[in-house]
């Protein structure tokens, strides 16, 4: 009982904490900005493959990881050292990793930006490495930059005689500003004919009806025109400056986006449950028990006589008990207000996991008017 009034309560703090901020408020005007971005303006992948060093007898058994001792010999090669073949390297302050990063957009020659290293060996840290020259490759297969200096490794480790304790994570880290810009990205704001497209995040007729004509209104000529439910064409000036003062208006004006679907995520490796504000409930009744079944094996020994000539042997004795936990039914009203709907799924008392059991029953029944996503 105890235990259930636990469950119950941090289930209604979960629910409050979680979803009162989405249900206080109806929705607000947010900036174009905040809700579309304009064709051509992105970020572009990065990726590239280097070796750490430096480390303190962390990085990887290049016994077991061959392509690290592979990587290190062609390094060297390259900088006029020559190893005698059949050299067996036993390295353990080398680590192999890859590097990644997002080239963002208008990127120039020589600017700077961060980088993520993460070890795809079997390094038990990087902490302390220093990573060497690595061009990093986009899509094309082009080299677009370079990285290279010091990781800065959010977690710790340590073991000595066989304990161990580690803090956070510890085989990937971060170098602000490790990679400079080598090959910039060709991007060209608008099309031939003098458009400029206007992508929304969410695909929503009516959404892109408000942004249409709040930038109509604002403009006060029809400059935006609507042709699907994500995609916007404007008619924007050819002169670059001009071009760019058009869309930064155009980013800062304010449209109140259309209330999205009635959706319920259920994370079934977590256990998470999160509605929006659109969920609602019909009147239902529902039942939930739990069944759980003990198996307790308790070893006896059977010991001979003395003298007797038999032999000493350990007899299972098994206990298996089933506990099934009753489940009265409860009214679920009907309510259009999402805390309504907290407060009474609250009110069946059901774990997290039960939760996720109970809403694709109520769906089932016609009685969640919801999407449920199961992720």
């Amino acid at each position: 009982m105890r235990m259930r009034y636990a469950m119950r309560s941090l289930l209604r703090w979960m629910g409050v904490l979680l979803l009162c901020g989405v249900c206080a408020a109806p929705a607000q005007a947010e900036r174009i900005r905040d809700l579309a971005s304009f064709a051509g303006v992105r970020e572009n992948q990065l990726v590239g493959y280097g070796l750490v060093v430096g480390l303190d007898g962390t990085g990887d058994q290049t016994t077991q990881t061959p392509f690290t001792g592979q990587t290190l010999i062609n390094m060297l090669s390259q900088l006029g050292v020559s190893i005698p073949e059949g050299t067996n390297m036993q390295l353990r302050n080398v680590a192999a990793v890859m590097v990644t990063a997002q080239l963002p957009p208008f990127a120039r020659q020589g600017q700077e930006m961060d980088i993520t290293v993460s070890s795809m060996g079997n390094a038990d840290s990087l902490r302390g490495g220093t990573l060497l020259m690595t061009p990093l490759r986009g899509v094309d297969g082009n080299v677009y930059a370079m990285a290279q200096g010091n990781l800065l490794v959010g977690g710790v480790g340590a073991q000595q005689a066989g304990n161990s304790v580690q803090v956070n994570h510890t085989a990937a880290g971060r170098i602000p500003g490790g990679a400079t810009v080598e090959q910039e990205v060709a991007l060209r704001l608008g099309r031939g004919d003098g458009t400029l497209d206007l992508y929304l995040n969410e695909s929503d007729f009516t959404t892109a009806q408000r942004v249409v004509e709040a930038i109509n209104q604002d403009f006060g000529t029809p400059v935006a025109a609507a042709m699907d439910g994500r995609l916007i064409r404007l008619k924007s000036p050819s002169d670059s400056n001009s071009r760019v003062n058009f869309m930064a208006r155009i980013q800062n004006l304010d449209v109140t986006p259309n209330a999205g679907p009635a959706k319920v995520i259920v994370n079934s490796r977590t256990g998470s449950v999160v509605l929006n504000r659109e969920v609602t409930l019909d009147r239902a009744a529902v039942a939930h028990g739990n069944l759980s079944v003990t198996i307790d094996s308790t070893p006896q020994v059977s010991q001979p006589n003395p003298l007797s000539g038999g032999d000493t042997v350990v007899v299972p004795d098994a206990d298996i008990s089933i506990q099934q936990e009753g489940g009265a039914l409860q009214m679920v009203n009907t309510s259009a207000e999402l805390m309504d709907v907290v407060n009474a799924l609250n009110a069946l008392g059901a774990s997290p996991q039960d939760l996720m059991s109970i809403l694709q029953a109520l769906k089932s029944a016609g009685a969640l008017n919801a999407e449920l996503e199961i992720i």
